[in-house]
């Protein structure tokens, strides 16, 4: 009979519980929130670093460009194409930085959206017991409330159980998300720190062939 076992939660009970939930929420939207700055803040930060280096390296080919000939064009050519290379790969960790964050937020909403559900479910379930039990005989009072004490506290554990898991399972993502962008992160300057390399081996080249044509003159 799904009315014997339905959960009896006082009200006072039921309120610590509606507010614990709320807190919960709270707590999650208001980190999600933090993160979601500290990840725009970084990102603009990386952008403006990333158009300074642009910026710079762009009056470098200008200068390289005036100085010296075709083989200095051809390389600072493909440096540049390096760079535009260089650029689209930063771009699209962005994009992909923020799909993995608004797939964290969905699931947090449907989480929340769960747990309201819950308490719905919860509370239309105490209005039908206590519906029934005003009719019932006075003899299988006491019985019937104990029985379905026993049952609210399954049930109470189970819900906190179900939330633990789905915690825990929230952390998970969070933190292999975070993991990936450190990833990205270190890739990225692995990437530069190869490019800066090849330049310089470019330079030094034209330099050894330029102080060759000047000597053999």
């Amino acid at each position: 009979n799904f009315t014997n076992c339905t959960a009896v939660i006082p009200l006072t009970f039921q309120t610590n519980v509606l507010a614990e939930l709320r807190k919960w929420k709270l707590n999650l939207i208001e980190h999600h929130n933090l993160q979601m700055r500290q990840e725009k803040e970084k990102h603009a930060a990386h952008v403006k670093q990333l158009s300074n280096e642009m910026g710079n390296l762009k009056e470098l080919l200008r200068t390289y460009e005036i100085s010296i000939g075709r083989k200095e064009e051809v390389a600072i050519t493909n440096l540049t194409q390096a760079l535009e290379r260089q650029k689209e790969k930063i771009e699209l960790m962005r994009k992909f930085t923020l799909w993995r964050i608004q797939h964290v937020k969905a699931k947090q909403e449907e989480y929340a959206n769960g747990i309201a559900d819950r308490q719905f479910q919860t509370t239309l379930m105490k209005k039908v017991w206590a519906a029934w039990r005003s009719l019932s005989e006075e003899k299988w009072k006491e019985k019937v409330a104990k029985a379905c004490q026993l049952r609210a506290e399954d049930v109470c554990v189970q819900l906190t159980n179900d939330y633990e898991a789905k915690i825990a399972e929230l952390t998970a993502a969070l933190e292999q998300t975070k993991a990936e962008i450190l990833r990205l992160h270190s890739e990225r300057e692995q990437f530069e720190d190869t490019m800066k390399k090849a330049f310089m081996r470019g330079v030094c080249a034209l330099n050894l062939e330029a102080m060759t044509m000047f000597q053999g003159k």
